[in-house]
């Protein structure tokens, strides 16, 4: 009797520990804006791609919610004295989603290839041009060589363009095939991927992290917000991540017993850019109009609902680089009006405004800005693009109107990411103004070690930006998750790039 005692208490305490397992496992899904395209780290520049692809492949580095850098697959790095060599060594018994095994020439292979012909047709290569080459020193250890020391790399190693690829997978089926299915040595493999309906992942059992506590992963791309929200709410999805939260839909998430809203603030900053080759726009006074008639506290104030904040410069209060000093261009609506004289525009003229056609927020703030314009005696239209169509051919093309958005993610948290990217000449998403005294100062601050020298010269790009009016900063804004209460362990990612791997679901 005794011993049937003791089996039944055996038994009893094997489905008890079966059925913690099963609840911390499961299918999570996840609703996500935009679906990217490409899962090939130099092909993108999106957000979306990240949220994703950030369970997918690793990095040198690691940087978590919690803004720490970590060893990622570096264990260890060390600088020399001039900022010129960084060596990683790197961590062991660590294998691609295939089989394929990481290791130093792993490293130099992704590295070359980003800074190669491959690289050079994508978005990422100028936020690497630091990197000379990579030496391999043994097999688990590498030498970064740098043209000149760059104070903001080892956080860039930690995601988008730098995340490690498989050479020989990528040399046996080629860069399209690998863009559609990627393996990396992530914590989830992508199984399925469905253009532009979802993408599937597994958890991958053999991470060098542990393997995750989710079976699968799902991310479904719903571009309109009230359709998310409503997948949120029956059940269809268990998150849904930024931009897609409306903010006029906050209290419809609070109210419901089942979802909770998780806010953040993030380094993602909104503005409206100006074409500054042609049209009224091309007349720096016309722009800095145009940022006169415009109220953005009442904006943020009525729209936002607390979520934000006004920015003067197109970054938001915790990038380095932000100048707590400096304040945003006043509204004036009658200063507006007599700079318009002054530049000769006549009543009636015409600017057109492109935004994304499913950013259900900037929606409204698109047609308030509107009203304002419209009081100065213009004539404004405002034209929605599918997102992917405004991002990788109208602004990139220099096919804008006089005015189009740009929401901008700053997820290195320094000016720097945005800066160069958006103000250099000849980048992506600077397809009209040159300026070589700023195209200087952009170049200058890459090289500057000095902290409280760099972040000097970060605050003058800024100001010299207003400056010459270059675009209307908005403000920031904070990132915004729809949950449902059963997702546990979650951690809101200021940049969205969520890693998943402690997330689980309990019943």
């Amino acid at each position: 009797m005794k011993n049937g005692k003791v089996l039944l208490k055996s038994l009893l305490a094997s489905v008890a520990l079966a059925a913690a397992i099963s609840a911390q496992a499961g299918s999570l899904t996840i609703a996500s804006p935009q679906d990217p395209g490409s899962w090939d780290p130099i092909d993108t520049f999106l957000v979306n791609w990240a949220s994703v692809a950030t369970n997918v492949f690793d990095g040198l580095t690691y940087r978590g919610p919690d803004m720490a850098l970590v060893p990622g697959l570096a264990t260890a790095w060390e600088e020399n004295e001039d900022g010129t060599r960084i060596r990683f060594t790197l961590r062991e018994d660590v294998t691609f989603h295939n089989g394929e095994p990481f290791n130093a020439e792993s490293v130099k292979f992704t590295f070359d290839r980003l800074l190669g012909e491959e690289g050079a047709q994508g978005p990422q290569r100028s936020n690497y041009t630091a990197i000379d080459s990579i030496e391999i020193i043994d097999d688990y250890t590498v030498d970064m060589h740098l043209h000149q020391p760059d104070p903001v790399l080892l956080t860039k190693l930690a995601g988008y363009g730098a995340m490690i690829v498989p050479p020989q997978y990528i040399q046996e089926h080629g860069s399209d095939h690998f863009a559609i299915h990627p393996v990396g040595t992530g914590p989830f493999q992508i199984v399925n991927y469905a253009r532009r309906e979802r993408v599937e992942l597994e958890a991958y059992a053999d991470h060098w992290g542990g393997a995750p506590r989710l079976d699968q992963l799902t991310y479904r791309f719903i571009s309109e917000p009230s359709t998310a929200i409503a997948e949120l709410q029956s059940g269809g999805v268990h998150i849904v991540i930024p931009p897609t939260v409306p903010i006029g839909m906050i209290d419809t998430i609070e109210n419901n017993r089942n979802t909770h809203v998780a806010s953040v603030p993030s380094p993602t900053v909104e503005a409206l850019r100006f074409n500054t080759e042609s049209g009224i726009t091309a007349d720096e006074r016309v722009r800095r109009a145009l940022i006169m008639a415009v109220d953005r506290e009442a904006i943020v104030d009525s729209i936002l609902a607390g979520q934000g904040q006004v920015i003067s410069s197109f970054q938001g209060e915790f990038s380095f680089g932000y100048d707590p000093e400096m304040e945003p261009i006043p509204h004036d609506m009658e200063g507006a009006r007599q700079l318009l004289a002054e530049a000769g525009v006549e009543p009636g003229a015409s600017l057109q405004i492109d935004v994304r056609g499913g950013d259900a927020t900037f929606g409204e703030v698109a047609q308030v800005v509107s009203s304002y314009l419209q009081m100065l005696g213009l004539n404004v239209s405002i034209r929605g693009y599918e997102t992917n169509v405004l991002l990788n051919d109208i602004i990139p093309e220099g096919r804008t109107g006089e005015m189009f958005q740009q929401k901008w993610g700053g997820w290195t948290f320094d000016f720097d990411n945005t800066a160069y990217l958006m103000y250099h000449t000849g980048e992506r998403w600077n397809p009209y103004d040159s300026d070589e005294e700023l195209d200087a100062m952009l170049n200058e601050q890459r090289s500057i070690t000095d902290p409280a020298r760099r972040e000097d010269l970060l605050q003058s790009i800024a100001r010299y930006t207003q400056d010459r009016a270059l675009e209307m900063p908005l403000y920031s804004i904070n990132a915004l998750y729809g949950v449902r209460n059963e997702v546990q362990n979650f951690e809101a990612a200021p940049d969205n790039r969520l890693r998943l791997t402690d997330v689980y679901l309990e019943d």
